[in-house]
């Protein structure tokens, strides 16, 4: 029984089960299939009654065929699935446009003299507050009481020498201990008005400012109307 067509399909088709596959790949085992069919149909025609082929042999391959194929239409409907939800996703990303937004993370944008984050603790204790700019290099820090809770951190943008930071993008760090000098975790969130959205990215990035934020890091939605979180 001829074998050469099976094989060339099984191993062109177990190269690219991991990935979607392509018009080429489907003409390509739809034409090995048709040619293992017509060896298949001119071997029972021609084959010797007194000892006929081996069924198991050629039923062995047409699963094989089979299984290829449906592996192909599971790629195919994955991709399609994966593609109407990150349409879903890119629509539904734009009614954030215009909304305040808390977020989670440690990185926000300085602009005109104002940064703000949103801390918080899970019990009362003292914090000691580092500010970096996008290079690594700290230009601020300060110690905080926590009260517990949740509770804003402004910062006006000065060096501890008092000298103004330019715009831009900073991070802050907050290591904490409770009263009982125990250490403890305190979250960090970020807080402004999104006004755009970068379609480009999966899944779509929110834009506040010069910042771009993952959309599921998103941890609240308030109105258009609404101000910035409040200064201590």
């Amino acid at each position: 029984m001829p074998t050469t067509p099976s094989t060339s399909a099984t191993s062109s088709s177990s190269a690219t089960s991991g990935s979607t596959a392509s018009v080429a790949d489907r003409q390509l085992i739809a034409q090995n299939f048709n040619q293992f069919l017509t060896l298949l149909t001119a071997q029972l025609k021609n084959q010797d009654p007194t000892s006929p082929m081996d069924t198991n042999q050629f039923t062995s391959q047409l699963v094989q065929f089979a299984s290829i194929e449906q592996q192909m239409k599971q790629n195919d409907t994955l991709s399609t699935l994966v593609s109407n939800t990150n349409s879903s996703n890119a629509i539904g990303s734009l009614n954030f446009v215009g909304r305040y937004v808390t977020a989670s993370g440690t990185k926000t944008s300085l602009t005109s003299g104002s940064a703000d984050w949103i801390l918080d603790a899970p019990r009362a204790g003292n914090a000691e507050i580092s500010i970096t700019n996008s290079l690594g290099a700290k230009v601020y820090s300060t110690t905080k009481p926590l009260s517990g809770g949740t509770e804003a951190f402004h910062w006006d943008g000065k060096d501890n020498g008092g000298a103004n930071m330019p715009d831009g993008q900073y991070t802050i760090s907050v290591a904490a201990k409770a009263i009982d000098q125990s250490p403890i975790t305190v979250s960090t969130n970020i807080y402004g008005k999104v006004d755009g959205v970068d379609l480009s990215s999966i899944p779509p990035a929110l834009k506040l400012g010069s910042l771009s934020i993952d959309i599921s890091s998103v941890r609240s939605i308030n109105g258009a109307t609404a101000q910035p979180a409040p200064t201590p």
